[in-house]
């Protein structure tokens, strides 16, 4: 899928957090105050004005529906039973897939952190094979690879593999994340959310949201 073409404009506007409306400010606050803010920050969640960066800032539009999602990804970062290197694999993985700069920009330095090398990295950023020794972790890539992909039957000579490699607790795991992560890189592709510049500063399309009736006016 092709990624956004360099510098088009966002299409949506940054909330700033001085100027949401109750139900935005408790998601708001579910996501800067939650388990994410916890712990070494390998990338930014707001930027310099307090405004929440990458998919984040999208769910404030509909924050009924933006909390159970990120409660989801809450969910599948910290109460599976993957491994920070078999979740970060298979984030990257759907990255390649979608062509998803953003989902490339915050995990690739959680990959790195969970251990994964340069050489690892690369590899999944090209949508090549990393070459894992590890019989778990080179089951769930290649699980992985083909439930986020349309070109696996997922047969059942195959599903009879993947759940003698893995156990369909994992699969379960790893099927929920492939969705979660496909949906953000859809909703990233279509608000055109950019990687923030190195001053922690995407520009923000110009114009005045309107909290009360949920509308953009340029």
């Amino acid at each position: 899928m092709p990624a956004t073409p360099p510098g088009s404009p966002a299409r949506l506007p940054l909330l700033h957090p001085d100027r949401l409306s109750p139900g935005q400010r408790l998601l708001y606050e579910e996501i800067t105050g939650g388990p994410r803010s916890d712990g070494p920050q390998l990338f930014a969640l707001t930027d310099t004005e307090g405004r929440l960066n990458g998919p984040f800032n999208a769910m404030l539009f509909s924050p009924g529906l933006g909390r159970d999602l990120q409660g989801l990804g809450a969910a599948i970062r910290y109460r599976t039973d993957l491994s920070p290197r078999v979740r970060e694999t298979a984030v990257l993985v759907v990255a390649a897939v979608w062509d998803s700069d953003f989902e490339r920009y915050a995990h690739e330095p959680l990959a790195r952190a969970a251990g994964l090398t340069e050489a690892d990295v690369r590899a999944l950023r090209e949508g090549a094979d990393p070459g894992f020794t590890d019989p778990f972790e080179r089951a769930a890539w290649s699980a992985t690879r083909a439930l986020a992909t349309s070109s696996d039957p997922l047969d059942d000579d195959w599903y009879a593999e993947a759940r003698t490699a893995l156990g369909e607790s994992a699969l379960f795991e790893l099927s929920t994340l492939v969705g979660y992560y496909a949906t953000l890189a859809l909703q990233l592709r279509l608000f055109r959310v950019p990687v923030p510049d190195p001053s922690g500063e995407p520009a923000p399309p110009k114009g005045e949201f309107r909290p009360s009736t949920g509308e953009f006016r340029p």
